[in-house]
């Protein structure tokens, strides 16, 4: 009998517990406070990706002229 064979049982005695010492409103919270962790966390990887698109794209167009044929411009 370890941690890992706690099973549904044990997991419904967990949460009452912690239901009975947090109380319904403190988890409510906890749980909006995490999902907007959550979508800040989305949030932020989806610009840096955006970003290093952005990047890879101006590296790509980057000026190739020769150096000759910038002389004459």
């Amino acid at each position: 009998m370890g941690i890992g064979n706690i099973g549904l049982p044990g997991l419904l005695l967990i949460a009452v517990v912690v239901l009975v010492l947090f109380g319904r409103g403190k988890i409510s919270s906890l749980m909006g406070e995490v999902g907007k962790g959550i979508t800040a966390f989305k949030k932020g990887v989806s610009e840096s990706t955006e970003e290093l698109e952005e990047q890879k794209k101006a590296e790509e167009a980057k000026d190739v002229t020769p150096e000759d044929e910038k002389d004459k411009a």
